[in-house]
């Protein structure tokens, strides 16, 4: 009912309504989210090596993106994550301009830092432009995978859709991601190990934290009164506004 005392409201009015109510854990869940990606951009210019496994730095961090994706397609569904993933694209990208514009401006005669400034954000722009192309696939595939397999199955095996959703979203991600940003960086022989090194220890990396993960969605659902099934919404990803 209306706060004026009139006539019930409409479904499409409640919808409005909840339209324009902020949620303070999906403001949370998206803050995290682009500092996620914009760190993410920078530990990827550092590779590692453990025994015969190479890695980039990247992996610390960049998993808990693909944690939040899921998190937020369970909860909110396709079309809030749609917009959290092109706010993250957005964040990243002027992160990226203005590393670009500091590395291209000189630095003061007495600071002797510019070479391993430069080492960073000199790299960072090819590594954003590619993890920019990487992220859009390799995320939608993420939300698309989650959102589709929670309607067939009626919103059970969470644990199941988060792992195939993240081993299909990281796969796509890393066989885009690294010839572009390290190709020539780093051997074109060491480039199939890295990538399956990735994929493999970032799905570990969400197994891990599993238990965690059911526990915020469980909390988030219960907190927020929101489960989202995706029934006959538009799986666009430039339609950013439809939320």
């Amino acid at each position: 009912m209306k706060p004026d005392g009139g006539p019930p409201l409409t479904k499409q009015e409640i919808m409005e309504q909840n339209n324009r109510k902020v949620s303070v854990l999906f403001m949370l869940f998206g803050t995290l989210f682009c500092v996620c990606l914009i760190t993410a951009n920078v530990l990827e210019t550092k590779q590692l090596s453990f025994g015969p496994v190479n890695l980039t730095a990247g992996i610390i961090v960049f998993p808990i993106s693909y944690i939040i994706n899921d998190v937020v397609c369970e909860v909110w569904g396709y079309q809030r994550t749609r917009m959290l993933i092109w706010m993250g694209f957005a964040m990243n990208f002027l992160f990226v301009v203005f590393g670009a514009i500091a590395d291209w401006i000189p630095g003061a005669p007495y600071w002797h830092g510019e070479e391993g400034f430069h080492v960073i954000f000199g790299l960072a722009p090819r590594i954003a432009l590619a993890s920019f192309i990487a992220f859009i696939a390799g995320s939608f595939m993420n939300a698309y995978v989650m959102s589709r397999m929670k309607l067939s199955s009626g919103g059970k095996n969470f644990s199941a859709r988060a792992i195939l959703s993240t081993v299909v979203g990281e796969g796509i991600d890393s066989i885009i991601f690294f010839p572009l940003a390290l190709g020539g960086v780093i051997p074109w022989e060491e480039m199939p190990s890295l990538m399956i090194s990735q994929v493999t220890l970032k799905t570990l990396y969400e197994i891990a934290v599993l238990p965690v993960t059911i526990r915020v969605v469980a909390f988030t659902k219960q907190h927020d009164h929101e489960d989202v099934f995706d029934k006959d919404i538009n799986y666009n990803i430039f339609n950013i506004l439809k939320i």
